[in-house]
């Protein structure tokens, strides 16, 4: 069987600035982290872990199957998908990170997205997801955005950290890599750039994609 990557979706921040959990927010009739594995669920994709921290209960009280997909996967269109809590979100979005990685098979490849950057669309992330090193990176007019692919060889390497560690960020442990084991990969999608964290930016948003 192919051993094909699967994808990280981080959604464990206390989203003070937006006043509600980011996932839950309503996009076009359903909640923005099930669009999310909508726009996941037409790429390459089989899996998703999602790693939830700070509104877990809000997270479950409104969409149930994902508290059972805390102990096995749960059917979503197609996508395999796994639920992860960090019990400590206080120390920051790389411990939600961590608290996921513990629980991927250390052989796979895997592509990380934060619940407030949009998936951006399945031609290119398909794309990205092919491409092959050690890291993947795409680049919307000369501005790397995600999802971010990575190889075993490198995320392994983010579990052993030390949370409270000042290089435990994944921008500073991207830094470390040899440029050549780097490949940037170009899009046309804008939304690799997007952090929606206000609700003003989410109203631009919504704004946007009714264009």
């Amino acid at each position: 069987m192919e051993n094909k990557p699967v994808f990280v979706l981080l959604a464990g921040g206390k989203s003070e600035r937006m006043g509600v959990a980011k996932g839950l927010l309503k996009y076009q009739r359903t909640f923005w982290i099930l669009e999310q594995l909508n726009r996941i669920s037409k790429s390459n994709i089989q899996e998703v872990y999602i790693g939830l921290g700070y509104n877990f209960q809000h997270y479950f009280d409104a969409i149930p199957g994902l508290e059972k997909a805390q102990v096995k996967f749960v059917d979503f269109q197609g996508l395999l998908v796994k639920t992860i809590i960090n019990k400590t979100p206080e120390l920051g979005s790389f411990s939600t990170l961590q608290t996921v990685l513990k629980n991927i098979e250390s052989s796979k490849e895997i592509l990380f997205n934060h619940i407030d950057i949009p998936i951006l669309n399945t031609s290119e992330l398909n794309k990205i997801i092919a491409t092959k090193n050690e890291i993947v990176v795409p680049i919307f007019e000369g501005k790397k955005g995600h999802p971010i692919k990575m190889n075993p060889s490198f995320w392994n390497g983010l579990i052993n950290i030390k949370v409270t560690n000042k290089d435990a960020r994944l921008d500073y442990q991207l830094k470390k890599i040899n440029p050549i084991k780097i490949s940037i990969i170009e899009v046309f999608d804008r939304v690799i750039l997007y952090n929606l964290n206000t609700k003003k930016d989410w109203i631009s948003f919504l704004a946007a994609s009714e264009i």
